[in-house]
C-alpha cells in the first residue's frame, strides 16, 4: 500500500514538473494578490498588520481554488482515472495520494514563500509564525475537501463554476479560524486554540473525505 502511494505521489509530481505552469499559476496569483494590497492601500504598517489576516487567507483560499480543476480531469479525460480505480487498493488510498501531491505543488510552497509576506505585511515574527501555522494546518484540509467538489464535477466539460459553488461555502470555518488564529497573534495573544480547531478539521478530512470522494469519483466515471 505505502509503495502504490509513493508511486501515485511519484508520478503526479512527474508530471507537474513536466508542465510546471500548474505549479506557478496558482503561486504568482497568490503573490499578485498579496502584492497588489500594499501598493493599492498604503504602506502603513498599522493597517497592513490589521488586515494581513484576511489578506493571506483569502488568497490562499482563491489560488487553492485556481489549482484544484486539474487534480482529477487529467486523468478522467486520458482514461488514466479508470486504471487506478482497477488497482489492488483501496481507492481511497489512490485519493489520499493524489491529494498529498496536490498539496506538495500547491499548499507547500506557499508556506515557503510566507517569510515574503512577512515583509509586504509588516507582519511582527510572532503574526508571521501564525500565519505559517495556519497555513500549514488549514491548506491541507483546503486540498481534501476542494478535492469533494472536482470529484463530483470532473466528468463536466465546464465546472469550474459549479466547483467554486460547491466548495467555497465549505471553506470558510477554515478561514474564520485561521484568520482569528493570525489576528490573536496580531494583538499578542494566545491562538491555540484556533490551531487545535484547526488541527481537528484536518484530522475530520483526512479521515473522512477520502471516502465521500472514492464515492464521488465511482459516481462521475460510471
Amino acid at each position: 500500500m505505502f509503495a502504490a502511494m509513493n508511486s501515485i505521489v511519484r508520478r503526479e509530481l512527474l508530471i507537474a514538473f513536466r508542465r510546471q505552469a500548474d505549479i506557478f499559476n496558482p503561486l504568482w496569483f497568490f503573490i499578485i494578490v498579496i502584492t497588489l494590497f500594499p501598493l493599492s492601500i498604503g504602506p502603513e504598517p498599522n493597517l497592513l498588520t490589521r488586515i494581513a489576516a484576511g489578506i493571506v487567507w483569502v488568497a490562499a483560499l482563491l489560488s487553492a481554488l485556481l489549482s484544484l480543476e486539474r487534480l482529477f480531469r487529467d486523468d478522467f479525460q486520458d482514461g488514466a482515472l479508470e486504471q487506478m480505480m482497477l488497482m489492488p487498493v483501496p481507492l481511497s488510498v489512490v485519493v489520499i495520494s493524489k491529494v498529498a501531491a496536490h498539496w506538495l505543488l500547491t499548499g507547500l510552497p506557499l508556506i515557503l514563500i510566507s517569510p515574503l509576506l512577512a515583509v509586504l505585511l509588516s507582519l511582527d515574527f510572532n503574526t508571521w509564525l501564525a500565519v505559517v501555522l495556519t497555513l500549514l494546518v488549514g491548506t491541507p484540509t483546503l486540498s481534501f475537501i476542494g478535492a469533494i467538489g472536482v470529484a463530483l464535477t470532473v466528468g463536466l466539460q465546464k465546472g469550474g463554476v459549479l466547483l467554486s459553488l460547491l466548495v467555497l461555502p465549505l471553506y470558510i470555518p477554515i478561514l474564520i479560524f485561521a484568520t482569528s488564529a493570525i489576528d490573536a497573534a496580531s494583538l499578542g495573544m494566545g491562538y491555540s486554540g484556533q490551531l487545535a480547531i484547526l488541527g481537528a478539521m484536518f484530522m475530520a478530512a483526512l479521515t473522512l473525505t477520502p471516502f465521500a470522494i472514492s464515492a464521488a469519483l465511482r459516481v462521475s466515471v460510471n
